[in-house]
């Protein structure tokens, strides 16, 4: 039987791996800032906890044994890849593709378009879903950290304290960003900024598909 000082030590050494990897810009970071920049600081907010809940589906298959049967299956792996690959070409061209936007002065800077709450749960979800870095991640994290003894309700538990951890750091970064002074620096270029960020999700999207090839 494995103590709860000995929980606490894995959980804090988890923790201590996590809190670096979780400020290191990606996908995700760049989708949460594009949505306060584009749509507000609400969309960002409710994109954060899509990509939280992300997050706890990883974690929840890599306990149940399914991530370790999707790193050792080629097609499957790939097909995430690709899948991960197509989805971030997709929010790059429809990024590019958006008109010029202005801030609305009437509703404290808010944005002209709006993106519905479960749409802007499911673009952070599937985001961070569709990543297939989080397979191999977790599952080496766990693997060297985490007692294979630990019972699954506790590993569950350390998951839920990690996605709590990457939702506070997207808040914090949502907070920021959809601040009136930053948002207006970033508006002023307009049409530019949509440009920049949906070149941003297509190259992130043909990086992810050349490191596939690469796999291959």
């Amino acid at each position: 039987v494995i103590s709860m000082s000995a929980y606490v030590a894995e959980f804090l050494g988890l923790m201590a791996v996590f809190s670096v990897i979780i400020v290191a810009p990606g996908a995700d970071f760049a989708l949460v800032i594009r949505q306060c920049i584009v749509h507000g600081r609400s969309t960002a907010l409710i994109t954060s906890v899509g990509i939280g809940m992300s997050l706890l589906f990883h974690i929840s298959y890599t306990i149940l044994g399914i991530g370790l049967i999707v790193s050792k299956s080629l097609l499957l792996f790939s097909a995430l890849k690709w899948a991960g690959a197509a989805y971030l070409v997709w929010l790059g061209v429809q990024s590019w593709r958006e008109p010029a936007f202005r801030m609305d002065e009437s509703s404290e800077g808010a944005p002209v378009q709006s993106v519905s709450g479960p749409k802007a749960f499911a673009m952070g979800f599937i985001t961070n879903a569709l990543n297939p870095k989080p397979v191999l991640f977790f599952l080496s994290l766990f693997s060297a950290l985490v007692s294979p003894h630990t019972p699954a309700v506790v590993q569950f538990s350390y998951g839920l304290g990690m996605a709590t951890a990457l939702i506070v750091w997207f808040v914090g970064v949502s907070y920021f960003f959809a601040s009136r002074p930053v948002r207006r620096k970033f508006l002023t270029y307009g049409r530019a900024f949509n440009r920049i960020t949906g070149a941003l999700f297509i190259g992130l999207g043909v990086r992810l598909a050349l490191a596939q090839a690469k796999a291959n």
